[in-house]
């Protein structure tokens, strides 16, 4: 068999040694030994993966933020809790963000901002009036230290 079969054989049956294979190949630049098609697949995955992944941790702190500013009959007894998660969720943020994903968040702000308003909605009974929009500036959301 061929480097090149093995290097697609070995992508069905072990993904780990296929990618330690595939980045010693490109570091020694042996790019015509690639198996470029799994290559592409597991590039185009890791996108999603990071996109999601950080689209989800921004939606995490949205709705900890509402909760905090806006559920006013539970402030007295969650409020440490949700400021608690808002740390933990920005700095698991922040070690993802790279300006690309930044970028990301940004472009899908409002999207996302939509899906933590139907969660808060659906955990505080509609007892709450969030506002439609989100009332954070990208920056809020990622510094730190803000909060409302």
């Amino acid at each position: 068999m061929t480097q090149i079969n093995d290097i697609y054989s070995l992508y069905e049956v072990d993904n780990e040694k296929w990618l330690a294979a595939t980045i010693t190949m490109l570091k020694e630049q042996q790019l015509e030994h690639l198996d470029l098609e799994h290559l592409i697949e597991e590039l185009e995955a890791m996108s999603r993966r990071d996109k999601l992944t950080v689209e989800s941790f921004l939606e995490q702190i949205i709705r900890h933020l509402l909760l905090l500013q806006y559920w006013k009959s539970e402030h007295q007894y969650n409020a440490n809790h949700w400021q608690a998660e808002i740390i933990s969720f920005r700095t698991q943020l922040n070690e993802y963000l790279t300006k690309n994903l930044r970028n990301h968040l940004q472009e899908n702000q409002d999207k996302i901002y939509q899906k933590a308003l139907k969660y808060v909605n659906k955990k505080t009974g509609m007892m709450v009036e969030f506002p439609l929009e989100c009332p954070y500036t990208i920056e809020q959301l990622l510094d730190e230290n803000w909060l409302p």
